[in-house]
C-alpha cells in the first residue's frame, strides 16, 4: 500500500495481518484532493488500522495527528509505519466507543473508518457529533458499505456531501450551526 500524495507521495507502508480493509488508493487520492491544504490543522484517524489515513493526513501537512486502533494485532505494524511521518503520530491503542467518550479535545477532521461489519457505526458517528471531539467547523467523514446508505443520522449534524467509491460510500458531516 502506498501513500498516494503530499510530501510523503508514492512511500509504501506495511499493511498488517488479520482482517483489514485498507482506504484504496483512489478513494483516498479523492478525499485528500477534497479536503485540499491541511497545513497546521488537527486531525483524527479512528479504526486506523495500518494508519494509511493519518499518513495521508501528515503527509499532506496537519499537525497534529491521532490514530486510534484497538487491535492488538494492528500495534506494532501501526508504530511502524509512522515511523515514516513528518510530524509525530499519537496512537492510542484504545476502543473507539471509550475514546470518543473520554474525548478531551477536538479536531479539525475526523476519519471514521469502523470495520464493515460493525453494527453501531451511525451510533458512533452521532457520539462524535455531541461529544468534545468536533468544533463549529470540524468536518467528520465515515466511510461504510454502500448497501447501508440509507440509514439517517440524527443529532446535530448535517450531511455536506456524500461521495461513492465502488462499494463503499464516503460521507461528510458537519456541526449543524
Amino acid at each position: 500500500m502506498r501513500i498516494t500524495g503530499g510530501i510523503l507521495g508514492g512511500r509504501r507502508i506495511k499493511v498488517p495481518g488479520g482482517i483489514i480493509r485498507p482506504a484504496m488508493d483512489r478513494m483516498r487520492e479523492s478525499i485528500f484532493s477534497i479536503l485540499g491544504d491541511l497545513n497546521g490543522s488537527s486531525f483524527l484517524d479512528i479504526f486506523s488500522g495500518s494508519g494509511i489515513i493519518a499518513l495521508e493526513a501528515a503527509s499532506r501537512g496537519a499537525s497534529f495527528i491521532e490514530a486510534v486502533e484497538l487491535d492488538r494485532e494492528k500495534r506494532k505494524i501501526l508504530l511502524d509505519n509512522v515511523k515514516i511521518s513528518p510530524v509525530r503520530i499519537n496512537c492510542k491503542f484504545i476502543s473507539a466507543e471509550l475514546y470518543i467518550k473520554r474525548a478531551k479535545r477536538d479536531f479539525d477532521y475526523i476519519f471514521l473508518d469502523p470495520p464493515f461489519p460493525y453494527n453501531h457505526k451511525f451510533e458512533l458517528v452521532e457520539n462524535i457529533a455531541s461529544s468534545k471531539l468536533m468544533h463549529k467547523d470540524s468536518l467528520l467523514m465515515m466511510h461504510f458499505p454502500k448497501e447501508e446508505s440509507k440509514k439517517e443520522v440524527s443529532g446535530n449534524l448535517i450531511l455536506t456531501d456524500s461521495r461513492e467509491y465502488g462499494r463503499s460510500i464516503v460521507n461528510f458531516f458537519k456541526i449543524l450551526s
